[in-house]
């Protein structure tokens, strides 16, 4: 069994910075894809960010040059350091990562719990 916790989250003042956590524990071969989303109150849980296995990173048009994604695969953690902060970015974020339990397993799609973010003076 796998398990990702987030952490970081929390009130900041708009403007401001925060850096969010996703570490994943269990057992595990590799971790492919780590993708942050974020679902505010009363709407559909959006993505945000993805760290691909390869390297690459990908953002919303809503968080471009804003967000940074990033992952130290030594930790198995992704990281999403988050500045300039606007209300609208108030949500919860969640951690969703690809994971095979051995070479010629198949992908198996884990969730975080989540992590509340407010932004507000």
């Amino acid at each position: 069994q796998v398990q990702l916790v987030e952490s970081g989250g929390g009130l900041v003042q708009p403007g401001g910075s925060l850096r969010l956590s996703c570490a994943a524990s269990g057992r595990f071969f590799s971790i492919g894809n780590m993708i942050w989303y974020r679902q505010a109150p009363g709407k559909e849980r959006d993505w945000v960010a993805t760290s691909t296995g390869g390297g690459d990173t990908n953002y919303d048009d809503s968080v471009k040059g804003r967000f940074t994604i990033s992952r130290d695969n030594a930790k198995n953690t992704v990281y999403l350091q988050m500045q300039s902060l606007k209300p609208e970015d108030t949500a919860v974020y969640y951690c969703r990562a690809r994971v095979k339990s051995g070479y010629s397993a198949s992908w198996v799609t884990y969730w975080g719990q989540g992590t509340q973010v407010t932004v507000s003076s």
